[in-house]
């Protein structure tokens, strides 16, 4: 699974666009026609960010994904999650900028199918069918759809804008003045409802190329091909996994005499084929795509350092906390000093996760948010960005951090006196004990070792 630590941060900004005033009946519309689809997490999400915008208005404030991690009570993780599935299904487009620390994304809430649309949108309809029965979703087509009033016997006598009004002749209809207040300045859009996009099937994932080259000019015309002809044909390849090679007979016996391809026709044989195909299997249902790092192939790690950097920079703080302490869920309130000390000071995933292992080893696992605060303030006036630069300087100014454990002052007298060192160091630490340490540094390396070969136990299980 892509890991969302590497892909967005609690310290990342972010506004909320909408395309199009988004009314009441369009929310209806996500209720209770996309919701049984996307489930509640993501409903949520999309309810959260639509409503942070003002009403009649199309943008909202800047605000950090720490405090829509407070407003939704969920993590990151399942955020992440949640905004990738509403952007598949077409209800959200995401906009990021890269430059500067931390990054600014703009979520753009796109409208929904109108009901006429997503009940003869030839996907959608038949997932919702498939999740919530032949006997529901009857109930919610009957919802959003009403008797028509028959005007046939009926004569109509509306007036027109001629019988009713007449313009004085004192005002100029051609008045620059006024053609100049009613139009916009660069930049601005009028808050309007927009039509929807829908659902954003990527044709190029479907080889055409190959459909095509079983079908001779003679046989098919690429006339036929339309746009939305071969947009409803990735949709029904993507519904019934169809490949192209398939897709063949299935387009000849949507084709008409006038060498049209017929919607209906062509998804009634896809149908067809799926029932012959699939005898007495269900029809097929809507599942997450088990998604893959978008990165290059994954390199394997050629030390153990280097495979101690990886599990630390890929890892949530929350995980690097839960496996210190051994598979047990950490503390709200341990994960509140994590996230705030994080945020305040736009830590880096990486960089976050020494700082925990550090500071909890060395005060004997206990989590001081003051302790933490001072270090993570030091490293963030050094520039450090990285997991590998927080160790480097982490091992450089290590007496000067055991010293502020002790609640020393930076200018210490001349005469001080070398403290005995018996705390726990991370395994990336490889500074040796002196040998003058007697029994109380040899009891500190059994300590370091053992802790050691947990640190070594975990990110076994990790590797698996």
């Amino acid at each position: 699974m892509m890991n969302h630590w590497n892909k967005i941060q609690p310290v990342d900004r972010y506004t909320v666009c909408l395309n199009g005033v988004i009314q009441e009946y369009e929310q209806k519309a996500v209720t209770f026609l996309y919701q049984p689809l996307i489930g509640p997490v993501c409903y949520s999400l999309y309810m959260t960010l639509l409503n942070e915008v003002e009403e009649y208005r199309l943008n909202s404030e800047q605000s950090t994904h720490y405090h829509l991690m407070n407003f939704l009570s969920s993590n990151l993780p399942d955020i992440y999650e949640a905004r990738l599935k509403l952007e598949g299904i077409g209800l959200l487009k995401t906009f990021v900028k890269q430059e500067g620390d931390p990054r600014e994304f703009i979520y753009e809430i796109q409208p929904p199918l109108s009901p006429e649309q997503f009940f003869s949108d030839g996907m959608l309809n038949v997932y919702l069918f498939r999740k919530i029965g032949k006997t529901h979703f009857n109930r919610l087509k009957k919802f959003f759809c009403d008797e028509e009033v028959d005007f046939s016997s009926y004569q109509e006598v509306t007036r027109s804008f001629q019988d009713v009004y007449t313009s004085s002749q004192s005002i100029n209809l051609l008045d620059e003045e006024a053609e100049q207040a009613s139009s916009l300045a660069e930049k601005e859009k009028f808050t309007t409802p927009r039509n929807p996009s829908g659902v954003p099937v990527d044709t190029l994932d479907f080889d055409f190329d190959l459909l095509l080259a079983g079908l001779s000019q003679n046989m098919v015309p690429r006339r036929s091909f339309t746009p939305h002809v071969k947009e409803t044909v990735a949709k029904l390849s993507c519904l019934y996994s169809i490949d192209p090679l398939q897709m063949k007979n299935v387009v000849l016996s949507a084709l008409t005499e006038d060498d049209e391809i017929n919607i209906e026709e062509l998804r009634k044989a896809a149908r067809d084929w799926y029932q012959l195909q699939h005898a007495g299997d269900p029809l097929p249902d809507l599942q997450p795509k088990v998604r893959k790092a978008e990165s290059s192939p994954r390199k394997q790690p050629a030390s153990k350092e280097e495979e101690l950097i990886e599990y630390l920079e890929t890892t949530s703080p929350k995980d690097v906390l839960k496996d210190i302490s051994g598979g047990i869920e950490p503390a709200n309130s341990d994960l509140k000093a994590i996230e705030e000390v994080m945020f305040s000071k736009k830590l880096s995933t990486g960089v976050t996760n020494v700082l925990l292992q550090y500071v909890l080893l060395k005060t004997d696992m206990k989590l001081t948010k003051g302790y933490m605060e001072k270090i993570a303030s030091h490293w963030v006036r050094k520039k450090v960005s990285t997991a590998q630069e927080a160790m480097d300087l982490a091992k450089k100014e290590h007496r000067q951090y055991l010293e502020w454990a002790d609640g020393k002052k930076e200018n210490t007298k001349k005469n001080y006196k070398k403290p005995v060192r018996t705390e726990k160091l991370p395994d990336w630490f490889d500074e040796k004990p002196a040998a003058k340490e007697g029994s109380e540094s040899s009891q500190s390396s059994t300590d370091f070792e053992e802790q050691k070969r947990k640190l070594e136990e975990k990110l076994k299980k990790y590797r698996k």
